[in-house]
């Protein structure tokens, strides 16, 4: 069947899905997901796998784009006044994440220590795209939401990082290669720091160039085509695309004074964007996986979980965090996908002994988490009465201009 007109199915499937998300009172995001479930492998297997390689640069666009709106929330001045806070958080999420299912995997599956290491290492990395559909959706605004995109953003360099040298130390341990303690570390390190000057030059050259257009059309051509070059250029280098795109989107928040007009136009042209990756990542699950997991597979979870639940609060205490930070943070950072699936496949090819039962349990995870994470994000949200706190702000701006015209 054309590709154009399985993609024309796809839109139309998740537009279904999320209007009986609605009905339940769930986030799209979740509508799209389950409706692309049961168009994929598991039930009426319209997409293929190898329609899902054809359509492979609709995710990269959309991740690109995701991770280019993360960036917009890394104003220096503000990063200044909170950006000890958000590292002491996003340290505490990752580690509790990390300890706890390594934890869990070694001392009480009794599983070896590359096994549990590498398993562990890839708990770490939040995947953003679910949460900040959420966030849109429901127009949330709030001490929570301020908190979660940064910390979703640095989780991710966080858990690149932590498996740099989780890699290392499965490797030492089952006598495949030997490393110093600097070859151990320096891999991530020239990952984060390449990615980060690529996106710093890239920004700079949007912020110019965004300067001289002449419409939002033009700025639109001029965002899409360096957010596109940025992801492309990435995997060039062997570089991470996603930190790219932050980095872009960071330099152009500090250096762009109406920098919010070019995060509003790109924002409106990947909605539809958006729900298409949201349905065809449902339609990448294959819920045959849930009979092969096993008791492995929960214990994964929910020490995941508990991890990122836990290792949020204490950070979240230990920073004097707004109240609702501390009680919810937690239950918005349990979606897990695009990043924990490209580590899985440098297991497959650095650790083949071990990527079987790696890969059987992250497809889980991935399948779980990201069907019922925006579940919990939203209602971590809800509890914290963020839910359109962004029409609350603008209410409030509106009443200081009546009130100074007035004056």
């Amino acid at each position: 069947m054309d590709i154009l007109l399985k993609i024309a199915v796809v839109l139309m499937v998740g537009i279904l899905g999320g209007r009986i998300a609605k009905i339940f009172k769930l986030p799209n995001v979740t509508g799209y997901l389950v409706a692309g479930l049961f168009i994929g492998p598991s039930f009426l297997k319209f997409i293929t796998e190898h329609d899902m390689n054809s359509m492979g640069v609709i995710n990269e666009l959309a991740l690109a784009t995701i991770a280019f709106s993360i960036g917009s929330e890394f104003i220096l001045k503000d990063m200044m006044k909170v950006g000890k806070s958000i590292f002491i958080i996003t340290l505490a999420e990752t580690i509790g994440a990390v300890f706890i299912v390594f934890s869990v995997m070694f001392f009480i599956f009794k599983q070896d220590f590359a096994f549990s290491i590498i398993l562990a290492s890839m708990s770490a990395a939040t995947a953003p795209a679910a949460t900040i559909m959420v966030i849109r959706q429901f127009r949330a605004h709030g001490p929570l939401t301020r908190t979660i995109l940064p910390v979703v953003a640095l989780d991710d360099v966080a858990g690149i990082m932590i498996f740099g040298i989780a890699m290392s130390l499965a490797k030492i341990t089952t006598g495949i290669s030997q490393y110093s303690f600097w070859q151990m570390i320096s891999q991530p390190i020239i990952e984060i720091v390449g990615s980060a000057g690529l996106g710093l030059v890239l920004g700079v050259l949007l912020a110019f160039i965004g300067k001289k257009a002449i419409s939002k059309e033009e700025l639109l051509a001029m965002t899409l085509a360096v957010i596109g070059g940025a992801t492309g250029l990435a995997n060039l280098l062997n570089l991470s695309p996603l930190l790219t795109c932050i980095m872009i989107g960071a330099t152009l928040v500090n250096l762009m004074h109406n920098s919010k007009r070019v995060f509003s136009i790109t924002q409106d042209f990947t909605s539809p964007v958006y729900l298409l990756f949201f349905t065809l990542a449902g339609a990448s699950l294959d819920i045959k996986i849930l009979a092969q997991v096993g008791v492995l597979g929960i214990g994964y979870i929910l020490a995941r979980a508990s991890g990122k639940i836990l290792g949020a609060w204490i950070g979240a205490k230990a920073v004097k965090a707004d109240e609702a930070v501390v009680k919810y943070l937690g239950l918005s950072l349990l979606p897990q996908g695009g990043i924990s699936i490209g580590l899985s496949i440098i297991v497959r090819r650095e650790l083949p002994q071990y990527s079987v039962g790696i890969i059987t349990i992250i497809m889980f995870s991935v399948l779980i988490y990201e069907v019922f994470g925006p579940i919990f994000a939203k209602i971590a949200i809800q509890k914290a009465g963020e839910i359109n706190g962004l029409d609350n702000v603008y209410d409030t701006k509106e009443k200081k201009k009546k009130q100074l015209a007035y004056n």
